[in-house]
């Protein structure tokens, strides 16, 4: 038996964007829900919001659902960490939100929009932590929130690094999409031991999916791997042309260092400032602060 990758777009959408058992359970188990706020029940909505501004055309979320209680749920995997990121997660969730009084519902029925998205690069280097939580709150007094919005992010890289030895469904949901990767042959018995991840992993097998799909699957992957290509040679182009830029710097610099010592040389030996001037290049205001 071979395995497929969960994170691909294709196996990601057709667990958690096909069975809402699946969906619940992972949500319930990844999420900082309240104990008061966990999902009951849930249905799936259009994966796709159609924006108004024209910059966010392609805001496609991959998974919006809503439970018994109204609260929706938007779900991404990211596979690449751009700075536009959160600006879109937030475009997306405060739509989700804001649609809401279109069907009739008063300000004070409206319900949380939770946005999770699971990113398979680091994007905060400067936190060891690999769930961020966010929230509105106020600046003072944290324990005052404004309800109606909250957005989370995990790092699995990050999860990945570190060891975990409790078998809590937050930790194996998370180390099913870390660790199992294209082509692999045996996953973890911690796995087979859940029936709601035994049967994700029924779902990623590669002989459950049909050759359209499993085309599909790989296409994703040639995106990727472009996508890191261009990447990679915009950083290399922008470090050459650094590189370029600080050398004709440390010319220039060394060129008006020479202008300067010639000028203090000169005004020793009792030159005119005028024609200091004249000879270095330098600016009369430049020369009499030497």
């Amino acid at each position: 038996m071979r395995y497929l990758d969960p994170k691909n777009d294709l196996t990601f959408k057709r667990i958690f964007g096909e069975h809402p058992h699946l969906l619940k359970s992972f949500l319930n188990a990844v999420m900082p829900l309240a104990e008061g706020k966990k999902i009951v029940s849930l249905e799936y909505l259009p994966a796709e919001l159609v924006p108004e501004i024209p910059i966010f055309k392609n805001s496609i979320v991959d998974v919006r659902c809503v439970d018994e209680k109204g609260q929706q749920f938007i779900v991404e995997m990211q596979m690449l960490w751009t700075d536009s990121f959160k600006s879109r997660v937030l475009f997306n969730a405060s739509k989700a939100y804001i649609k809401q009084v279109g069907k009739g519902v008063q300000y004070k029925g409206l319900q949380p929009v939770y946005s999770l998205n699971i990113i398979n690069e680091n994007f905060d280097n400067k936190s060891e932590n690999y769930l961020h939580h966010y929230k509105i709150i106020h600046t003072q007094e944290s324990e005052k929130v404004i309800e109606g919005l909250e957005f989370i992010f995990i790092e699995l890289p990050k999860f990945k690094s570190k060891q975990f030895t409790d078998k809590r469904l937050q930790v194996l949901w998370l180390r099913f999409l870390s660790e199992i990767s294209d082509q692999q042959e045996e996953i973890s018995s911690d796995f087979l031991d859940v029936p709601e991840l035994k049967e994700a992993s029924d779902l990623i097998l590669e002989s459950a999916l049909t050759k359209g799909e499993l085309e599909t699957y790989d296409k994703y992957w040639d995106y990727i791997s472009t996508e890191k290509t261009i990447r990679a040679d915009s950083f290399e182009t922008g470090m050459e042309q650094g590189e370029e830029r600080g050398i004709i710097k440390g010319i220039e610099q060394g060129i008006k260092q020479e202008k300067l010592i010639l000028a203090k040389n000169a005004l020793k030996m009792g030159l005119p400032i005028t024609d200091i001037s004249g000879l270095t290049g330098l600016s009369e205001q430049d020369i009499q602060k030497l």
